[in-house]
């Protein structure tokens, strides 16, 4: 693809002040999530739409995320990346802490909608000025770094949240205002690494259309496959009688860190067999990973259900988000950014809805999910049908050179 360069050499400071934002992300449902339950019996005797609207706290910002990431690409392809995304930082923040001030949960719910659309801007802004700063296997070394940074922010958030959720439910919110630290880095650190779109030239025909969209539909349904777990687990580990909340909470914390050794083994795995080949890696583990939790008769079972899919987790937005990028050209890099985030998000906010659909026809949510699982084997298999007949895994010019 035809990119143009920034006209500075971006190093680790840039590196770190974007990773960094990137794992602003992951804040907005981790810390919220164990504090539910106080937040319905504090508006349970006022609100009576209560069981509808507390989720909506945290399912709300994901959609609105879906819903906004496009619109924030083309803002950063438009006014420029930098000031988007300082901006977006500071109403992160403010908007993230607002809840723990307000007193209905209506207020609340709108605030983390509004705060789902300052994530997009700022998770479309980061990745963006990644894909604008570096290129080849450096580009490929942040980006594995942003998932890294992800998987471990949302590892400590999630017991930090709960921590304070147990004080009050209002307090996990002023962890929000934490961001405003960047703010100054971001503005003495980044720079633009464009002008504004019109001002650039920007040719659409040199975008791979193809290689974007199959990025696009890979995050989506990868996703899918990958929501199944946190959302669905406590459910089936209930049915096997596994009702003790802290267990619950061990095994959603196994997934993350199996994601997080899924993502610290991805350049690993992408040197040895290539981009293709890790798509059929990826989707089998997830696969397999379902067909293990509906089978596990234990919470030893469910354990290793979930570390096997948890890599595959880690895994998947990595080695989606490189071909997808290199797809793009500078001048579409923002918009590009954005459709990939509203995609990961809309895979994120319709896993649930995708189960409850193919329920009625499957019988129930055990075989539900493996209906999942056999559709993840099956394009799994066609990507490693993919990759035997070219007899090479996807890698752009830019990698070949780095990797020899």
């Amino acid at each position: 693809m035809s990119n143009s360069y920034p006209s500075r050499e971006a190093g680790r400071p840039q590196g770190i002040v974007l990773v960094l934002g990137s794992s602003l992300t992951i804040m907005g449902s981790v810390m919220v999530a164990p504090i539910i339950p106080k937040l319905v019996a504090q508006f349970a005797p006022t609100e009576p739409q209560v069981d509808v609207l507390a989720p909506l706290a945290i399912t709300g910002p994901a959609l609105a995320i879906a819903l906004f990431a496009p619109l924030a690409g083309w803002l950063a392809d438009r006014v420029g990346r930098k000031i988007i995304l300082v901006l977006a930082t500071m109403l992160y923040a403010l908007l993230g802490a607002a809840p723990a001030l307000l007193q209905d949960l209506q207020s609340i719910v709108l605030a983390r909608v509004l705060f789902g659309c300052a994530e997009a801007m700022v998770m479309t802004c980061c990745t963006t000025m990644i894909a604008d700063y570096w290129f080849g296997a450096q580009r490929m070394r942040y980006i594995n770094a942003q998932v890294v940074s992800i998987a471990l922010v949302g590892s400590l958030f999630f017991v930090v949240g709960g921590a304070l959720g147990e004080h009050s439910w209002r307090t996990p919110f002023y962890l929000y205002l934490l961001p405003l630290l960047l703010v100054i880095p971001m503005m003495k650190v980044l720079w633009e690494p464009m002008a504004r779109a019109e001002e650039v030239e920007s040719d659409d025909e040199g975008i791979d259309l193809v290689a974007l969209v199959v990025g696009y539909l890979l995050i989506l349904g990868g996703m899918i496959l990958s929501f199944i777990v946190p959302v669905q687990a406590p459910t089936l580990m209930v049915q096997i009688g596994i009702t003790s909340s802290t267990l619950i909470g061990v095994a959603t914390g196994c997934g993350l860190l199996a994601s997080l050794a899924g993502a610290l083994l991805w350049p690993v795995i992408r040197g040895r067999i290539g981009i293709k080949a890790t798509n059929a890696v990826l989707l089998g583990l997830l696969s397999f990973g379902l067909v293990l939790l509906i089978n596990a008769g234990s919470l030893a079972g469910i354990l290793v259900a979930v570390a096997v899919h948890g890599v595959g987790a880690g895994l998947l937005v990595p080695n989606a988000i490189t071909p997808v990028m290199e797809a793009l050209n500078t001048g579409s890099n923002g918009r590009g950014m954005g459709g990939f985030t509203s995609c990961l998000y809309l895979g994120q906010f319709i896993s649930p809805i995708v189960v409850a659909i193919i329920i009625p026809m499957a019988g129930d949510l055990t075989n539900a999910i493996a209906v999942l699982a056999a559709v993840g084997f099956g394009f799994g298999a066609l990507w490693l049908i993919s990759c035997l007949v070219a007899r090479t895994g996807y890698t752009a010019p830019s990698t070949t050179s780095a990797k020899k």
